[in-house]
């Protein structure tokens, strides 16, 4: 059976719980990796003499599932890496990091050989070499997974390493990768860390072009280097370059004459404010040329960076990087190198990102997009200041899928969105000395609700608030009739509806049902023209061509529709993909169509729930009403356990030591009282208590007899299951259905969005203050009366 993404995720997080207790994150992470490394190339390469990683006789997974139990299985465990690594250049120092023979860190004895051989366990039942769809990822997938549990626990100190894979998207999307013309073109990055943002950017160019772009990574590190060198591997991309120094005082990718190597696209995440970057550099006599714009503080090394990634980009080559939000408006020396850069053209964008994403800091960071090959006709930057657009993630920031590709559509059509996006001119830029503080150019502040005095002391309704509705009136011009009438007062309304009917008034409206008919249509027309590559997954099909293909195509549906955020829509798509469509997807494309897995009822694909409501409608309707039977009864027992067998009642005896009437209990309290013939009452009493609990298990008996006998026919049905009866199953009753749901949902978000405010306003201005002085003088003069009926006078 296919391998299910959630369940490789759920194995590999135990292979964590395996080893915490004895270090943090930032160390188990490296022996982790290294099995999972060591597991992977042993299924894609062993036994394979053409394959780019050798595995030697002695160096594979399999010596070390043989090494389970062994009472050197540590020393074993670093003799079967040690031989993998020597037999490949390009791994030697990278997979042979961790010591698996480290008592301090695995325990001694009996608890390293117990620690270590679940730890092989784990990973032997996973199975690598025959669940890769063509053109997924699903160990790069999973390792992206396992970094980022491993940068949230490691915390801000050691989480650096890590840049979010979401981050990483945005930045390879506005570099224009997709115009890559030939996979000789190259993409770099100086502090590479475990290498995702570089892989993320050659996956981009992949899956836009077709082209395998050559790779470059300096990484200071060198555990950290040694996993990016293993990240390659495991992303399929062997043949990158990744080296080990620092990239400002020791390139090492140069050119024959000993100049910096320059490449077509550059991506970063440098460390911030790096108050160290002189060391063993001499800025003012720098060989490679690279601050000829200026020299940075000393003390803070973020323009030093993008002065390197400057002078190592082509004459026609782009980069994204981040930085912190300073680099935008620091004074002194970083202020005259800023200048320089934008009167050279080289900024092409700033994308302000929310606070709180990164694992190495806190602060809000953004990305400055650069471009050498558009300077010379550069008349303005295109600023997104999209640091409002996030989801919560335990304790950091997230940006969602709808999120980036909001980003990425905004930057890349250069969308002018009050709020969030505009060309921000050269002329206006200068004028601000140079300062591209993002507030200064996007007002990003909400608006404030104004309350409207004349309003409160006069009543109605003020029209500039109704016209502040203005996006639902284009779409409902005649509900806003339904809902408010003029006052003799200009500007202002009146409500024709009390606050209690409003929603009903809209959802009665013959606008809002057409308007409700259109939105349905068009997810009507969405299904119908993606109902055929639904139905025709097949074996070795690609899952992440699938939800791309299915996303796009919604999102772009959805476009047209009024009052309704496509991307929204977009989102709730990519949301039931991670829940539920994912993995179904996985196992049709390992396995097929199957309604059996392993010869038993394959219900992650197909849940009973789906059969029984198309095929025993019915069967399930029957034992509903035999549970409301079973359960009026119940309610009886209760009725006369609280009539009856409070402290006097004529239950009270007859309960157990935990204060419960049971058939036993019953039964032994009517043969204590059998002999007194004054217990009659009490007697009846409980014969009709035991009557209701005999009544009560026949009821339930009848319930478990039918339900028994369902899911003998749902077991029966699931292997009579013909493939287009599944595939109606799995694709309209399971995936359509529920996205069917999520778009009903947006469409009573915008009845709750619209009927909240009126409400909002219809009871703000609902008693306008002569009303509230007459109901204070009334009020106060029954006080008044009261008073003096009890013979008290205060005025």
């Amino acid at each position: 059976m296919a391998l299910k993404k959630s369940a490789l995720y759920s194995s590999l997080w135990r292979s964590c719980d395996e080893l915490r207790g004895g270090m943090d994150a930032s160390q188990y992470k490296d022996y982790v990796l290294v099995l999972l490394f060591v597991k992977y190339v042993s299924d894609k390469y062993a036994n394979d003499p053409d394959a780019l990683i050798e595995v030697p006789y002695g160096g594979g997974f399999a010596d070390m599932v043989i090494a389970k139990g062994d009472k050197e299985i540590g020393d074993k465990i670093n003799k079967i890496i040690g031989r993998l690594a020597d037999a490949n250049d390009s791994l030697k120092g990278a997979i042979n990091v961790a010591d698996f023979n480290d008592e301090d860190k695995l325990g001694k004895g009996k608890e390293m050989v117990d620690r270590l051989t679940k730890l092989v366990a784990i990973f032997e039942g996973l199975d690598f070499g025959s669940n890769r769809a063509e053109g997924d990822d699903l160990l790069g997938d999973a390792y992206e997974y396992l970094m980022r549990h491993f940068a949230t626990e490691s915390g801000k100190s050691k989480g650096q390493f890590y840049t979010p894979a979401e981050v990483s998207r945005v930045m390879s999307m506005v570099i224009d990768l997709g115009r890559a013309t030939s996979g000789a073109q190259t993409i770099y990055d100086p502090t590479c860390g475990s290498g995702s943002l570089l892989l993320k950017a050659h996956d981009e160019a992949r899956n836009r072009t077709g082209l395998e772009l050559t790779l470059y990574g300096q990484e200071m590190d060198n555990a950290t280097c040694a996993l990016a060198r293993m990240n390659m591997v495991l992303h399929d991309a062997p043949e990158a370059e990744i080296w080990q120094a620092n990239s400002l005082s020791s390139p090492h990718f140069k050119n024959a004459d000993g100049g910096l190597k320059t490449f077509d696209f550059v991506v970063a995440n440098f460390p911030f404010s790096n108050k160290n970057w002189t060391s063993g550099l001499d800025p003012a006599n720098d060989p490679y040329g690279r601050f000829r714009f200026g020299i940075p503080p000393a003390k803070n090394g973020d323009y030093a960076f993008l002065l390197h990634i400057l002078a190592s980009l082509k004459g026609s080559g782009q980069g994204a990087v981040i930085h912190p939000h300073g680099v935008l408006f620091r004074g002194g020396a970083e202020g005259a190198i800023r200048q320089r850069i934008v009167r050279q053209g080289y900024i092409k964008g700033i994308i302000g990102l929310p606070a709180n994403l990164f694992y190495g800091t806190s602060i809000p960071a953004c990305i400055l997009v650069v471009d050498k090959g558009g300077a010379a006709g550069r008349r303005g930057i295109f600023m997104v200041d999209a640091s409002r657009g996030f989801i919560k993630d335990g304790n950091k920031n997230r940006l969602r899928a709808q999120d980036i590709h909001r980003i990425v559509d905004t930057f890349t059509r250069q969308v002018e969105c009050p709020g969030y996006s505009r060309m921000a001119p050269l002329a206006q830029i200068e004028s601000n000395d140079f300062n591209l503080n993002l507030p200064r150019y996007i007002d990003g502040s909400e608006l404030e609700d104004l309350r409207d005095i004349e309003a409160h002391l006069k009543g109605g309704i003020p029209n500039r608030d109704i016209d502040g509705l203005a996006a639902y009136w284009q779409v409902l011009p005649s509900v806003r009739h339904a809902l408010f009438e003029d006052t003799e007062r200009g500007g202002y309304s009146q409500p024709k509806v009390e606050a209690g009917q409003v929603k009903a008034a809209i959802f009665g409206h013959p606008e809002f049902t057409a308007f409700n008919a259109q939105v349905t249509a068009l997810f009507a027309q969405w299904k119908a023209a993606n109902l055929p590559s639904l139905n025709g997954i097949r074996i070795g099909d690609a899952p992440k061509r699938l939800i791309d293909g299915l996303s796009e195509s919604l999102l772009e549906t959805f476009r047209t529709a009024p009052l309704i955020d496509p991307y929204d829509c977009y989102q709730h798509l990519l949301d039931y993909w991670v829940e539920t469509m994912q993995d179904d997807a996985w196992m049709l494309v390992g396995d097929g169509w199957q309604a059996l897995a392993d010869g038993k009822p394959n219900t992650d694909l197909i849940p009973p729930d789906l059969i029984i409501t198309r095929y025993f409608a019915a069967d399930a309707a029957a034992i509903a009403r035999l549970e409301a039977e079973r359960d009026a009864v119940g309610r009886e027992l209760e009725e006369m356990d609280e009539e009856h067998g409070g402290e006097d009642g004529l239950l009270a005896e007859a309960k157990n030591d935990k204060g419960k009437l049971t058939r036993a209990s019953v039964k032994a309290r009517l043969a204590e009282i059998r002999p007194d013939k004054d217990a009659a009452p009490e007697r009846r009493m409980l014969a009709a208590y035991n009557a209701l609990i005999d009544k009560e298990t026949a009821a339930g008996k009848k319930v478990k007899d039918a339900q028994k006998a369902l899911d003998a026919k749902v077991a029966a049905r699931y292997r009579q299951l013909t493939q287009d009866e599944i595939k109606t199953l799995v694709v309209e009753d399971k995936w359509l259905a529920a996205l069917g749901l999520a778009v009903q949902g947006e469409l009573d978000r915008v009845s709750q969005a619209l009927t909240g405010r009126i409400r909002q306003l219809a009871e703000r201005y609902a008693a306008p203050l002569p009303r509230l002085i007459e109901e204070v003088d009334t009020l106060a003069a029954r006080v008044d009366e009261h008073l003096k009926t009890m013979g008290f006078a205060w005025k």
